[in-house]
């Protein structure tokens, strides 16, 4: 049964099925605090557990926030690329807080309906034209935090999605040239208000995906070069250890190239910009009967490494936050 027993935890996660050529060892930047450290910093995810080397302390001259440095373009990816090949002190992974790998972008673009398989789950077409929303930057937080169920809301729902961050700005994009405008990847967690997004608000989207903290990101931007193909990972949600969402990104209507090309008509893409590109099916508003998230539960989102060879790895990823009320004053 899908609530029963046991610490209740929602996982997510993206694992990429095959890989037509060899990526570049993998890019993986984060933004992070330390206590003994000032203000936001970068840094590279490195070695067998994961903990972070301090890029700033590597190059003082490098942007702290990932917006400005993604602005820099190449001149600070040569940065990463000379510290990947350095032997560099890395901060243990529990003595760092992980921030979102983007905070404060000028927009957060979502897409709905944009999985094949979701969209049989609600027995509607496949849409002709991409489905364009938005969340609020201020909805974003890092990967950790607490996701603060609102007392407006009684029908909070999860959704998986992978997440392109903007590197390079554009506008009127060709299909054919918008990889050149991608940074990489990352994963995120469109929290939805089912209530306010399908019944209030004259059903209009935006508040029902906008509350605080209903965009976790993270917690790594993983470079394009690192993965081989965006539109071949698997996909996935577990709830209490049980899968409630599994598909693959092969099933997405409009592919990354498409979507870039479709906002970029309509408005200019920055550097550091979001686009979440969809959910699969399996979510709690389509269940029977509707399930949604509770206080006390633990949301959990992972990208698993997997050997596809002995050279080959998925760049790996976990996340683990509490969903819980608003702090009374």
């Amino acid at each position: 049964m899908l609530w029963s027993g046991g610490r209740r935890l929602l996982t997510t996660g993206l694992q990429s099925q095959r890989w037509p050529f060899q990526p570049s060892r993998d890019m993986r930047l984060v933004q992070f605090q330390a206590p003994h450290l000032t203000g936001p910093r970068l840094g590279l995810e490195a070695g067998s557990d994961r903990g972070v080397i301090d890029l700033n302390a590597f190059e003082p001259t490098l942007p702290k926030t990932m917006v400005e440095f993604l602005e820099q373009g190449e001149a600070t990816l040569s940065v990463v690329r000379r510290a990947l090949a350095t032997q560099l002190p890395v901060l243990p992974r529990p003595e760092v807080t992980f921030l979102a790998p983007v905070t404060r972008p000028d927009k957060v673009v979502c897409v709905g309906m944009n999985y094949a398989d979701h969209c049989r789950e609600q027995n509607v077409p496949v849409p002709k034209e991409p489905i364009i929303f938005s969340k609020f930057a201020s909805a974003i937080v890092g990967p950790y935090d607490d996701i603060i169920l609102p007392p407006e809301s009684q029908e909070v729902d999860w959704e998986v999605e992978l997440a392109v961050v903007i590197g390079k700005r554009g506008k009127r994009i060709k299909a054919t040239d918008a990889m050149a405008h991608v940074a990489g990847f990352t994963v995120a967690h469109d929290v939805s208000a089912r209530d306010w997004q399908m019944r209030r608000n004259g059903k209009q989207w935006l508040l029902g995906k906008t509350f605080d903290t209903f965009c976790p990101l993270g917690p790594a931007l993983v470079t394009k070069d690192s993965v081989a193909d965006p539109h071949n990972l698997k996909i996935c949600c577990r709830v209490n250890g049980e899968v409630v969402q599994s598909s693959n990104t092969n099933q997405m209507v409009f592919k990354t190239e498409e979507l870039i090309a479709w906002v970029s008509q309509f408005v200019t893409l920055y550097p550091g910009d979001i686009i979440l590109t969809g959910t699969p099916p399996g979510v709690g508003v389509f269940r029977k009967p509707p399930v949604f998230l509770k206080v006390g539960w633990l949301s959990e989102e992972r990208q698993r490494p997997g050997r596809v060879s002995s050279d080959l790895r998925n760049p790996a990823l976990y996340v683990c936050r509490r969903v819980c009320a608003i702090p009374q004053a």
